[in-house]
């Protein structure tokens, strides 16, 4: 049946034509007037851009280093101190800058100054020659308001792949409460006063976490891409030695690195000490931070999971009966990450979950029904196809001897749930170079 708008098309082609042919008419009169009133160039704007002069950054960033943000769990006092923070970068560049969260402040935060250096070894001296001052919008101090994140201006500083940068963070107020990356595996230094600048701590207190500061982005090339690594305490490298850089996702920076005539490739790890993938525990659970800590991360091209042991565990290691969870509910968890990572063009690899057999200072959390959810879901993950691969953790680490649902003694770091370096290493190098091919 043929609709009215096809009736009336057929009975007025001819009017149609002539009304548009005389707008044509008109149009084409209007342009060469036009055309003989001025003969100016095209305007500067539609001049392809201008590269970037060698003393400018490109506008093109990669994440080199995160630790993802959560709410201070013990009271951490930041008045007139100075803190720095060591950060092992992926990747590296010749212009940085670097990422502050207030995110779980309950007023203002006051940054009343902020420098960034090469790292000198263990410790918190810097390399001479290395400090540059930080701003933000051209001005060194910033206020962030709270639940807000601010982004630094960037820094001229060659930054060698894998090396280490001090960021040096001076609070002239009170902080209140504080947004910190607990667990770090990395030494933070606090000293009184402004001694942002300063070479040396000597003397300065310590803390085993990361406050205020989420990231580090390094100026790239276009082709450059971002790993990131999604995960709880065994991404956040939980059981490896402090200071040493011994996580799995430092070791698999290293390979990536190493690769000759690949397109560089940074490794970036939003694990978070107990967290879970559908409930709040240590932090925010994974959907719920999904946002900030991978999508909100210049240029991520892969993501890699390795969630669900603490959804398991911690309902019966905690007295949490009414957040027991089924193999299908971490299923279903998976599957949102997936479909937004695919929104976003970035590819994903989900890892199976490392054995966790018996924890005796943990009673509850390791059971026949834990283990039964943790060999469901590892089946899905291994047959799956909605992804783009898997990463065989388990098999990297499980003991195939004594109990498949127990760690490799030589990878266990004494909790039964933890790998120890040689643990981390194994589980980087299960890792297969190329899911990285394209």
């Amino acid at each position: 049946m043929m609709s009215a708008g096809g009736r009336a098309g057929r009975h007025g082609a001819r009017g149609l034509l002539g009304v548009v042919t005389m707008i044509a008419a008109l149009l084409g009169a209007q342009m060469a007037h036009a055309a003989l009133l001025s003969r100016k160039p095209a305007p500067a704007a539609a001049k392809p851009a201008a590269k970037p002069s060698n003393n400018a950054p490109a506008d093109i960033w990669v994440a080199t280093w995160e630790a993802a943000p959560t709410l201070a769990t013990s009271p951490t006092v930041l008045t007139r101190q100075t803190v720095r923070q060591i950060a092992r970068v992926s990747v590296g560049g010749i212009y940085v800058r670097v990422r502050l969260s207030n995110e779980f402040g309950d007023r203002p935060l006051v940054i009343g100054s902020a420098h960034i250096a090469l790292a000198v070894g263990a410790g918190a001296a810097i390399q001479p020659g290395t400090d540059r001052p930080l701003t933000f919008g051209g001005k060194p101090q910033i206020v962030i308001p709270p639940g807000a994140r601010a982004l630094s201006d960037p820094a001229s500083l060659t930054v060698p792949a894998l090396s280490s940068v001090a960021v040096s963070l001076y609070f002239p107020e009170a902080v209140g409460a504080v947004t910190e990356h607990a667990f770090a595996m990395q030494t933070s230094y606090l000293a009184p006063n402004d001694v942002t600048a300063a070479a040396d701590l000597p003397g300065a207190t310590t803390m085993n976490s990361q406050v205020i500061l989420t990231g580090v982005d390094m100026s790239a090339g276009a082709s450059s891409r971002v790993v990131v690594a999604l995960g709880d305490s065994l991404t956040a490298g939980f059981g490896s030695t402090p200071d040493t850089n011994h996580r799995w996702p430092d070791r698999l920076a290293e390979r990536l690195i190493a690769r000759t005539g690949k397109p560089p490739l940074s490794v970036v790890n939003a694990g978070v000490a107990g967290n879970r993938l559908l409930h709040d525990f240590f932090g925010p659970n994974a959907l719920s931070r999904f946002d900030r800590d991978v999508l909100s991360q210049p240029n991520v091209g892969y993501l890699v999971v390795l969630l669900g042991i603490n959804d398991f565990g911690l309902p019966g290691g905690r007295h949490l009966p009414a957040e027991e969870v089924t193999p299908d509910d971490v299923i279903a968890g998976y599957r949102q990450l997936i479909v937004r990572a695919h929104s976003y063009g970035i590819k994903v690899f989900i890892g199976t979950m490392p054995p966790f057999g018996p924890i005796p200072q943990r009673p509850g959390f390791y059971s026949d029904a834990s283990e039964f959810k943790r060999q469901t879901v590892n089946n899905w993950i291994r047959t799956n196809k909605e992804f783009e691969g898997f990463i065989d953790f388990e098999a990297a680490l499980r003991d195939p001897k004594t109990s498949p649902a127990r760690l490799l003694p030589q990878y266990d770091s004494g909790d039964h749930l933890s790998p120890n370096d040689a643990g981390y290493k194994a589980m980087a190098d299960a890792v297969e170079m190329r899911l990285f091919e394209n």
